[in-house]
C-alpha cells in the first residue's frame, strides 16, 4: 500500500467568499483539492465582508486565507482582506487570490498583499504546488 504526498498536512487554511459574489463551484472545488493535499479547511460560505473573513482567519488559527473572487471587485476586496488583517496584528496570514483575475489585475493584487493567484485555468497541482511552497 502507498501513501500520497500530502504536502499541505497540518495547514488550516480558510477559503472565503468575499464580497457579493454568489457563486462558490471553484472556491469548493479549492477546498476539496485543499483537504485532498493534506490541509485543514475551513469554508465561509458566501457574501462575507473582509472583517467577518478576518475575524475567522484569526479565531480559526489559520496559516493562510483564500479570496475565492469573481465579482470583478478582487483588487478592492484583497486590499481590505489584508489591511484588516495588518490593523488586527495578523499580517502573518498569508492571502492569495482565485477566481476570474484578468492577467493585467495580478501585479496589483500582488501589491496589495497577496502571496499568490491563481486563475480557474490553472491545474489544481500547481495551485497547492505553489501553496505547499508559500507555507512551508
Amino acid at each position: 500500500m502507498s501513501t500520497t504526498p500530502r504536502p499541505l498536512a497540518g495547514r488550516r487554511i480558510l477559503v472565503a467568499k468575499p464580497g457579493l459574489d454568489g457563486h462558490d463551484a471553484g472556491a469548493k472545488v479549492i477546498a476539496l483539492a485543499l483537504r485532498d493535499a493534506g490541509a485543514e479547511v475551513i469554508y465561509t460560505g458566501l457574501r462575507k465582508s473582509p472583517e467577518f473573513i478576518v475575524r475567522v482567519a484569526i479565531d480559526e488559527d489559520v496559516a493562510a486565507v483564500g479570496l475565492s473572487i469573481l465579482s470583478g471587485s478582487h483588487k478592492e476586496l484583497t486590499r481590505e482582506v489584508v489591511e484588516a488583517l495588518a490593523r488586527a496584528g495578523a499580517s502573518d496570514i498569508k492571502v492569495f487570490v482565485g477566481g476570474t483575475v484578468p492577467p493585467g489585475d495580478r501585479d496589483a493584487l500582488l501589491e496589495a498583499g497577496a502571496r499568490g493567484v491563481f486563475t480557474s485555468d490553472m491545474p489544481l497541482a500547481a495551485v497547492i504546488d505553489a501553496l505547499a511552497r508559500e507555507l512551508a
